[in-house]
């Protein structure tokens, strides 16, 4: 019976120790201090009162360290005081992209039911995706307040979260306190779409081909419309034109299949990790580009095959390019057998790619060329 209530004795020591442990842990990694120069000012004036007070006796002196000494600790209690029951969330934007700062909305609420705090600074960490700084003179007690923070994120992918920075020197500027808080939620950032030089005259040049090839008319009868200025008139149908007494034309049904091919192979090497990120890149802006100017946009990976604006947005495939990742070894992707402007970005040797491609466009790590006879051409 000894040994048992030693050992439960032992137990509830070795709870408790471990139990002030954490809390020591958790009071040094939560709040950090860093003593201002009127903090150490107000130190050194300290000492110096101290050392007159013992080598002199007078009992003033005692009472002035006793009150400085009391002035350190209400400040370091209420400081900590003011920063603790601090909640915060972040609403940042749909769509974000790499290397864009976006703005985002934050909301602090003070958890402490009746005590406010003062003098919060909020910011960012080093490195890390939001920027810039926040002053909050006041929050009461159960409240919330709202602003707008600057959100800069410096890489494609999925961001899983972040680290924000609370910081006070209230009541007496002695000392700043700091506290790390981490916020954890779940963002697809989109890969950067500034273009490289070249892909802009490249991308008019797609676009003003792909309409080339989409001038013609289709086979199956759409409608009878008025006729309009500058129409050629072999579209006219005569019959309606005698029956309403204007100009009428014949509409055919446009042919549905996209006019742009996008493909994109995830195979390559550890060696073109930098060209794989460079074309994912450059391969965003170009769905984003065509996708603006309302052509029609296949995109292919050996993942998915989406086309725009029929099956999904051009957001899909901008989602797509932030999470993929390259392939040691994959199947190769096949070109399309439908009339439209191909683009290819593969880091394949480019000998088999000019037999099995023979009329796209072909982007690799150690090639960006063109096909014989093609009147598109890079600035």
């Amino acid at each position: 019976m000894l040994w048992i209530v030693r050992r439960q004795m032992a137990a509830k020591d070795s709870v408790a120790g471990r139990a002030w442990s954490r809390f020591r842990a958790w009071a040094r990694a939560r709040v950090r201090e860093r003593v201002t120069a009127s903090g150490m000012g107000f130190i050194i004036a300290t000492a110096l009162t101290g050392a007159s007070a013992f080598l002199s006796a007078n009992n003033l002196l005692f009472l002035l360290l006793a009150a400085m000494g009391s002035m350190l600790l209400a400040s370091n209690f209420i400081s900590r005081l003011s920063l603790s029951g601090l909640e915060l969330d972040i609403f940042l934007p749909d769509h974000i992209c790499a290397r864009r700062t976006v703005s985002a909305r934050i909301r602090l609420r003070n958890e402490k039911r009746f005590i406010p705090s003062f003098s919060i600074h909020l910011s960012g960490v080093e490195q890390g995706a939001f920027t810039g700084r926040i002053f909050f003179p006041s929050i009461a007690g159960g409240s919330a307040v709202q602003d707008s923070l600057d959100v800069h994120f410096h890489r494609r992918g999925l961001h899983t979260q972040d680290t924000f920075r609370f910081s006070s020197r209230f009541p007496f500027a002695l000392a700043e306190r700091r506290m790390n808080v981490t916020v954890t939620r779940d963002v697809i950032v989109y890969p950067a779409l500034d273009p490289k030089p070249g892909f802009e005259s490249l991308a008019e040049a797609v676009a003003g081909e792909a309409e080339a090839r989409l001038q013609g008319r289709g086979h199956d009868f759409y409608r009878i419309r008025p006729y309009q200025s500058m129409e050629s008139a072999r579209h006219v149908d005569w019959r309606a034109t005698a029956h309403t007494g204007q100009l009428q034309v014949r509409e055919f049904a446009r042919e549905q299949e996209p006019s742009i091919a996008l493909s994109f192979d995830l195979q390559a090497g550890e060696a073109d990790d930098a060209w794989f990120e460079e074309s994912i890149e450059c391969c965003a802006y170009l769905a984003w580009t065509f996708s603006g100017r309302g052509a029609r946009l296949r995109f292919r990976t050996q993942q998915i095959d989406l086309i725009t604006p029929v099956e999904a947005d051009v957001y899909a495939i901008l989602k797509h390019l932030a999470l993929v990742e390259r392939k040691r070894r994959c199947t190769r992707l096949d070109p399309l057998a439908e009339d439209s402007v191909q683009l290819l970005f593969t880091a394949r040797e480019s000998a088999a790619l000019s037999v099995d491609w023979p009329a796209a466009v072909v982007f690799g790590p150690r090639h960006r060329a063109l096909p014989a006879g093609s009147t598109m051409r890079l600035s």
